[in-house]
């Protein structure tokens, strides 16, 4: 997709509400961005796991949300679009960590390398407290995966804040490198207070909430203060939520008008 020439002044701190490859393509400058998180659609709705023995009187969902339904060719192109604009809205020194697991891992690092990104690790999250292997056909899941990739050879990577960050330290309590095996977030499946619930029923606003201890994590290696951050998928905003909190500029794109309201209420009053 061609870059339109002429571009509005670019808003900043600011949730577009769209689709995210038209409005990185149409509001978003070139190489204008320092970092770029992304959580994007990993696929995995309707897929129904009729089990022997359900009582329930139906199938069981691992999800179910249309932004997550698409056939294998629609999905490919999608990905490869985003990902895409992405790489011309990021600066020549910038980095683009993409939240995946083993459904998209594969297609992920194929097409970001397909637009010259370069890998440079493969974080491992672990999960302490997965969900159940409720077909007992499997290995039980218990990680999820953030690939880190750069945009050119002088990205940015604060070497002694990430040891300082890291819980683990040495015998001698001094600070410790971060593996890229990440086993110290509290609550990986999100819980208690952290956890957005929906006011109607009070389960959670969104299914695949991420904790906030990984976008600090993320956002204090790979940016410095004042520096501008893009989520193409904000979803309920913990990636501006976090950078506020660590001085830096963001911006956020979500078509779900109620994850936008649930955002905006986030930052104007700093509740989860």
């Amino acid at each position: 997709m061609k870059q339109l020439k002429t571009i509005k002044l670019m808003k900043i701190n600011h949730i577009y509400q769209g689709n995210c490859i038209e409005i990185l393509n149409k509001s978003i400058k070139k190489n204008s961005i320092d970092l770029i998180y992304a959580d994007p659609p990993y696929n995995l709705s309707g897929k129904k796991l009729n089990l022997e023995g359900n009582l329930t009187g139906g199938a069981f969902f691992k999800m179910n949300e249309d932004w997550d339904t698409f056939d294998y060719d629609s999905y490919l192109k999608f990905s490869e679009e985003w990902i895409s604009e992405s790489y011309k809205v990021l600066k020549d020194n910038g980095s683009i960590y993409i939240s995946c697991a083993y459904h998209n891992i594969g297609e992920v690092i194929f097409l970001a390398k397909k637009f010259n990104f370069k890998l440079k690790n493969i974080i491992t999250w672990y999960k302490t407290n997965s969900m159940p292997n409720i077909t007992k056909r499997t290995y039980t899941h218990a990680t999820e995966y953030v690939c880190w990739f750069v945009k050119g050879s002088k990205w940015k990577f604060n070497y002694e804040e990430v040891k300082k960050f890291n819980p683990n330290k040495t015998k001698n309590g001094e600070d410790k490198q971060m593996r890229d095996f990440l086993d110290f977030l509290e609550s990986p499946i999100l819980q208690g207070k952290e956890r957005i619930k929906d006011n109607k029923n009070k389960r959670a606003a969104h299914p695949t909430q991420k904790p906030e201890k990984l976008l600090e994590l993320i956002i204090r290696a790979s940016s410095n203060k004042n520096d501008l951050i893009l989520d193409p998928f904000f979803g309920t905003g913990t990636t501006g939520y976090v950078a506020n909190k660590l001085k830096r500029k963001w911006i956020g794109i979500e078509t779900n008008s109620k994850y936008i309201k649930i955002s905006k209420k986030r930052m104007l009053n700093g509740k989860k």
